[in-house]
């Protein structure tokens, strides 16, 4: 199998591609977290809240508000409960509040009035005075705060406010919870992850006993300490216990049940909604719902506590609403980090919650956005890692912003539907993949050209470097297999030559010589393998395909020989000897790369084509021909004709091969002379060695001594004297490496 040429940067690209999808595609999955990618999540929700967020008020719900003007007016947190039943008779039978829910929880008894002293009066000091006894039991009620804000409560829409304890905390339940709004037993065989509570702090019973309903004020922060959501439910004991927002909305609407919403019972084993009558009220796997902050803090109206207790309100402002009794005073910690505010009221937090219930706005994250978000990622990142490596880095970033522009556009309108998309993984990768293409194309593709310049420049021609630096994808310098053509030239004779010359003068000819040569390979797109002595190889097809590298080569070859007689002119000129050149060229499979050993690399050819081409460089001699070319170069080199030399088998080689030297004007043979050689030719292989034995006569005396017309005719005296084996081939054997028979 062909490996593509482009594998060494372009496949790496998209494998790298490939590689952060998959990280992220495993962090969707749940196969490890990564927390970055989490706390991005967070900040592109944040993001959107800040600017998504209506920025309006809702005064259905009226926030009560036990700031630092009251405590400086009523005196320090916690009031007398007797205080608290003046304000609640003032909400309702005043300013005709709708429904009041305190932000607060009642879990001590109230000691303020000296009730608790003047009891244990009555039972150790006035036993003796029993006439002092009827007094003091007439009094005790007006001292038992606690009983007379319960008093306050009963008959009207209260709402009350208390705290779980999760985890370890195992401490001492304080005070009484309210009866659950439903079972666990009603999630059983699904998979739904909610709280279990460890303990809670809930309100007296006196005061539980007397209140419409309760709800747990407990915060859910995220890992950053930002509330963007609340339990609506959360378990302990058997039971399910409503959040404050959720209990008032319920009496809001007529005290309606609670039942658990999902999508497809047989299909989908988790739960999307609380339902409430026909409303529904979307939650999470722990049975979270989102939080719809309507923007900063004063999206729903304040009144000052103090300013209630001294009927400086205008009853307008009250009546029929949802009043909520909370803080802001900072002293009273009631204050939470939200998305639209560092610094933000917990009290306004459930004025949000209760507005986004009784609009039904609360936003949504069905189970399948997470099924969407893998889907969305798995093809953006196989469909950009495909693309981005093709462009240039103008289409690139084009690419790049306009999927941010779509991915954005889409999950605003998302949002715009109520539905919460994950943003940020996507975003990310598109943004992974760019700079990751950007980078490698920068600082490793710039690196790699530089290199190949570096590496290539002393044996391919300039401009063939050029376009390797400008196609870098279509080059690796690993191994592999490609058609190629490789050349070898030698100089016959060179032993007589060297021993003619000293030292200085054959060292200034060969660098003549290997310099005019080596111009002439590249000027037809030639890589230099290597020098080796006197000899010359190089190759055709690498490190660019080339898909006319067996023309190249021969038409390299021919001008070697035409240049080598302006050398020659040069040489004689200096007294220096004539070179004749043999050459050999051949085409086939060869495996071309960088090769050698961890101390020295070269690039390289090598192969059976490639020992092939060195053989027939040896037989020029022998054949007394310039350039010996095989069968294999012919089919690819069309563009001149050629003399079939021999059908040969070279040693180590089972399967014989033709060889041809191109007919050229420096070795013309005309059309009359081939057609003649050709018969005779034919007759030699038939065994016809009389016709032959003539025909290659009448060559001679014809054309002249030509050395291939010798040979046949030396073989044919051979065969006639001693005639070949019965399934003789017309093959001629070289038993040598380099030799002749």
């Amino acid at each position: 199998m062909r490996i593509p040429r482009s594998f060494s940067h372009h496949h790496i690209r998209l494998l790298l591609g490939v590689l952060a999808t998959a990280i992220l595609l495993a962090h969707v999955v749940g196969a490890f977290r990564l927390d970055f990618m989490e706390a991005m999540e967070r900040f592109a929700y944040d993001t959107r809240i800040r600017l998504l967020a209506p920025e309006d008020h809702d005064d259905r719900i009226v926030i009560v508000d036990i700031d630092e003007a009251s405590l400086q007016q009523e005196g320090h947190w916690p009031w007398s409960r007797k205080r608290l039943a003046q304000l609640l008779d003032l909400l309702f039978d005043h300013y005709q509040a709708r429904l009041v829910a305190f932000d607060v929880v009642f879990a001590e008894k109230d000691h303020s009035s000296g009730l608790a002293a003047l009891q244990a009066m009555r039972q150790a000091q006035f036993t003796q005075r029993p006439e002092w006894v009827p007094l003091i039991d007439a009094i005790l009620p007006a001292l038992d705060h606690d009983r007379q804000f319960a008093d306050s409560m009963r008959g009207r829409n209260v709402v009350l406010g208390y705290y779980f304890r999760h985890g370890t905390d195992m401490g001492r339940n304080i005070g009484m919870l309210p009866p659950p709004v439903m079972q666990v037993d009603m999630l059983a065989g699904r998979h739904v992850a909610y709280l279990q509570a460890s303990g809670y702090g809930a309100n007296l019973p006196i005061l539980q006993q007397q209140a419409a309903a309760a709800g747990h004020f407990n915060p859910d922060p995220d890992e950053d300490g930002i509330t963007r959501r609340v339990p609506l439910l959360v378990a302990y004991q058997g039971g399910m216990y409503e959040a404050l927002s959720l209990a008032v909305v319920r009496r809001v609407l007529g005290n309606v049940q609670v039942a658990p919403g999902f999508a497809d019972s047989m299909q989908y084993a988790g739960m999307e909604w609380l339902e409430l009558g026909q409303r529904k009220i979307p939650v999470d796997a722990h049975l979270n719902t989102l939080i719809p902050y309507r923007g900063k803090q004063g999206s729903f109206p304040y009144v000052s506590a103090t300013d209630v207790l001294h009927g400086k309100v205008s009853p307008q402002q009250l009546q029929n609403r949802i009043v909520l009794i909370g803080t802001t005073a900072p002293g009273l910690m009631d204050l939470r980090a939200t998305p639209v505010q560092s610094v933000y009221p917990g009290v306004e937090i459930h004025a949000s919650l209760i507005s986004g219930m009784l609009d039904g706005n609360i936003l949504q994250q069905p189970g399948y956005t997470r099924g969407a978000e893998f889907l969305l990622l798995m093809l953006l990142g196989v469909g950009l890692s495909i693309l981005i490596p093709r462009m240039s880095p103008v289409p690139a970033t084009v690419l790049a912003l306009a999927t941010w522009a779509l991915l954005t556009g889409f999950n605003l309108m998302a949002w715009q539907a109520g539905i919460v998309l994950p943003l940020a993984s996507t975003l990310l990768l598109v943004l992974m993949l760019y700079v990751l293409n950007m980078s490698y194309g920068y600082f490793i593709e710039s690196r790699s050209r530089r290199h190949l310049a570096q590496l290539f420049g002393q044996y391919v021609p300039p401009a063939l470097v050029a376009e390797m630096v400008e196609r870098p994808h279509q080059l690796g310098l690993e191994g592999e297999s490609r058609e190629m053509t490789v050349l070898f030239c030698d100089i016959r004779d060179f032993t007589r030559i060297s021993e003619a010359l000293d030292p200085q003068a054959l060292a200034k000819l060969m660098n003549e010589y290997l310099t005019a040569m080596t111009r002439v390979i590249h000027q037809h797109r030639g890589t230099i393998d290597k020098y080796m002595g006197d000899a010359i190889m190089a190759f055709w097809g690498a490190p660019l395909h080339d898909d006319r590298h067996a023309a190249n080569a021969v038409n390299a070859a021919l001008d070697m020989v035409r240049e080598l007689e302006q050398v020659n002119a040069g040489f004689q000129a200096r007294n220096w000897p004539r070179l004749d050149i043999g050459i050999g060229l051949n085409s086939g499979e060869m495996t071309v790369g960088n090769m050698g050993s961890e101390f020295r690399m070269a690039y390289t050819v090598m192969g059976d084509a490639v020992n092939l081409g060195a053989r027939l460089e040896s037989l020029c001699s022998y054949y007394d021909e310039p350039i010996i070319v095989s069968e294999f170069v012919i089919r690819a080199a069309t563009q001149y004709p050629y003399r079939e030399l021999d059908l040969i088998r070279v040693k180590g080689k089972g399967i014989p091969v033709r060889i041809y030297a191109p007919i050229t004007t420096e070795h013309a043979v005309t059309e009359q002379e081939l057609a003649q050689y050709e018969l005779a030719l034919a007759a030699y292989r038939q065994q016809q060695w009389s016709p032959a034995r003539e025909a290659f006569n009448t060559l001679q005396a014809t054309y002249g001594a030509r050395r291939i017309y010798t040979l046949y005719l030396e073989r044919i005296a051979h065969f006639s004297r001693h005639a070949p084996a019965a399934d003789w081939d017309g093959v001629f054997n070289f038993e040598s490496k380099w030799g002749k028979t």
